[in-house]
């Protein structure tokens, strides 16, 4: 399969785009490339499924957070709305209604899935957010929240209807849940599909509510749900819970649980993708004569070599001493260090003589002067 091209150069907008943005360079494009504008034009066709894909990825917020993090990999093996196993064009009915209005995308493909029929509907997904330390980003951690699940109604056992009745079929739309009517536009005549606004695009009629539930056939209540957080995960990225959503309609699905992670700042460490970044303060003595030192890392102290001659600002990297991989255990970032000569604002008599010192061994005058500990180790 030939590699994707990226969905922010598909559609023509920086890595940094706004939603607004994003938008209108879709609009532009689908226009351009629509069949019904380019009838028989196979490679049209190509440029707007592609332009969809994009916009399908971009404008959703968790999933352009996942593709900015790891690409097209992101969506591999089911993982989202685009992947090795093609793209769902079926969800982009609601995309595509969000900008010229309606469930046109079934028109243009001849049919397709209609986000309004009566049909199972997959519920929608539940998102909340988990506050962890910085410490337990890197080792993993569960965390326990609670959330506002429903469940079905013991009462009517899901129907919405009252004790002794069942729901009705919908008379206006006959069961089907959805209303088709036709509108004229830029490309011509559309088949427009919206809701029945007496059922609600369920097909049934409720007459006589159940009182418990009032007709929804779902009671709420708070429930504690464990989640597990892998290590490594980065700040504002989700764990999914599946089946922990809002229930599904018309036998559907229940949705999922997302849970987006917020990670505290650390006072030592800085990240950047599976790298971390810290300062180290060294003395004067060991920059200039070289010397062990302890090094603070996500894992613990370490000790590390510091060569004579050090330059304050000089840069040092710790192999695999970063943050794990939260898709491969084995896999690690590095540990990036900045060494701060840290060089003292007075000095007494015999700290200046040492600093002579070291000066005339620095310029080969004098051998390795004995004196020692006056400036730190």
């Amino acid at each position: 399969m030939a590699d994707k091209r990226d969905y922010y150069e598909v559609l023509g907008v920086a890595k940094d785009a706004d939603d607004k943005t994003i938008k209108s360079a879709y609009r532009k494009l689908a226009k351009k490339y629509h069949p019904d504008t380019n009838p028989g034009d196979k490679e049209a066709e190509a440029k707007f499924k592609e332009a969809s894909e994009a916009y399908a990825v971009l404008s959703d917020a968790d999933k352009r957070r996942q593709y900015d993090q790891f690409g097209h990999a992101a969506f591999e093996n089911g993982g989202g709305g685009a992947g090795a196993g093609g793209f769902d064009f079926g969800d982009m009915g609601d995309i595509f209604g969000d900008i010229f209005g309606g469930d046109i995308f079934g028109s243009m493909f001849g049919g397709g899935r209609s986000r309004n029929s009566n049909g199972p509907r997959r519920g929608a997904d539940i998102r909340v957010n988990v506050r962890i330390s910085f410490e337990e980003s890197v080792t993993g951690t569960s965390k326990k929240i609670e959330v506002t699940l429903k469940d079905p109604c013991n009462s009517c056992h899901g129907s919405g209807a009252k004790a002794g009745t069942q729901p009705e079929t919908c008379s206006h739309c006959h069961g089907s849940g959805q209303v088709v009517m036709q509108q004229q536009s830029m490309f011509g005549v559309i088949r427009n599909v919206q809701p029945c606004p007496d059922c609600h695009g369920t097909g049934k009629i409720i007459k006589d509510k159940c009182p418990d539930c009032h007709g929804t056939g779902y009671i709420s209540s708070r429930k504690t749900i464990e989640v597990n957080i892998p290590a490594g995960i980065d700040n504002g990225q989700c764990v999914r819970i599946q089946g922990k959503g809002e229930p599904g309609t018309n036998g559907g699905q229940r949705g999922d649980l997302l849970v987006a992670v917020m990670i505290a700042s650390s006072p030592d460490f800085e990240r950047d993708g599976y790298n971390i970044f810290s300062d180290v303060k060294i003395s004067y003595p060991t920059a200039v004569l070289g010397g062990e030192i302890k090094v603070k890392t996500v894992d613990g102290e370490v000790l590390y070599e510091v060569k004579p001659g050090t330059d304050s600002g000089t840069r040092v990297r710790l192999k695999g001493k970063g943050m794990p991989s939260v898709r491969n255990k084995a896999v690690r970032g590095d540990h990036y260090m900045t060494l701060i000569v840290e060089i003292p604002k007075k000095l007494n008599k015999e700290q200046q003589e040492a600093l002579l010192a070291y000066d005339k061994v620095l310029t080969g005058e004098e051998k390795h002067p004995k004196k020692k500990g006056l400036f730190g180790k």
